[in-house]
């Protein structure tokens, strides 16, 4: 029988069969009183056979990805998507947090891709699923809007396991590496645009919505698609150092 578990914070649950289970503000994993968090946000309930993860919100969406970065899907409200790797991680974020919940499934119907020989095939193999390759890197950035992704990821990627994670303001991430507030927004708008045409879901603005949602679903995506990880941090020291012997120079 196919079993599905969530962890949070190292806290496991399992989920039953035979009732949702919801994540939010009020829920089964209440994962913080952020007044800007649904009461109940996502859940997860077993239909035909089939785990599905449901974004009962009005407001905020969700990415789920695998460990392996062949999978990044938005779920917006009202959308509903199945769980088919054995392991696969939820983000999200609501004004200046985001957060991640792990979700572990015994016997998925979906394994990694394999080579004939049994390996699990690498990037530039032939065996690579062309769908997986899209999503996990849809588009190119330049190595300013790279930087400016790390500096609203850095709490996350520093981050170990699931969990909360402070999401920084446009001017404080600007600070952090040596820009103006004026060039952050540009870039910002810059890769937003560019990852809406690659087909990104979440980047762009519209009525009602507030600057923490875009700059969230950015972080959730790119950690999801790997765009930037952990062993890229060290360039936001080297970005600041750089800005520092700029302004000694003037």
């Amino acid at each position: 029988m196919s079993t599905l578990q969530v962890e949070y914070c190292d806290e496991w649950w399992t989920v039953e069969q035979t009732e949702p289970f919801t994540i939010g503000r009020a829920a089964d994993l209440s994962v913080d009183d952020n007044p800007y968090l649904h009461r109940t946000f996502l859940e997860i309930r077993f239909e035909h056979g089939v785990w599905l993860i449901a974004n009962v919100g009005k407001q905020l969406s969700a990415t789920v990805g695998d460990v392996g970065n062949q999978l990044v899907a938005h779920i917006a409200p009202g959308g509903v998507l199945p769980v088919v790797f054995d392991r696969c991680y939820i983000r999200f974020g609501a004004g200046p947090t985001t957060y991640e919940v792990q979700l572990v499934l015994s016997d998925p119907p979906f394994g990694a891709a394999r080579t004939d020989d049994g390996a699990e095939p690498d990037d530039e193999d032939d065996h690579h699923d062309g769908l997986a390759a899209a999503t996990r890197s849809p588009a190119r950035l330049t190595a300013d809007q790279r930087l400016l992704v790390l500096a609203l990821a850095e709490h996350a990627l520093r981050r170990t396991g699931s969990g909360p994670s402070p999401l920084p303001a446009s001017a404080e991430a600007a600070r952090r590496i040596g820009w103006s507030d004026r060039k952050f927004n540009k870039k910002l708008d810059q890769v937003c645009q560019k990852l809406a045409k690659a087909g990104v879901r979440g980047l762009h603005g519209g009525p009602g919505d507030i600057a923490a949602n875009r700059r969230a679903r950015l972080v959730e995506y790119s950690l999801a698609s790997g765009i930037v990880s952990e062993a890229d941090l060290p360039e936001l020291d080297a970005a600041a150092e750089r800005a520092r012997a700029d302004e000694a120079g003037d």
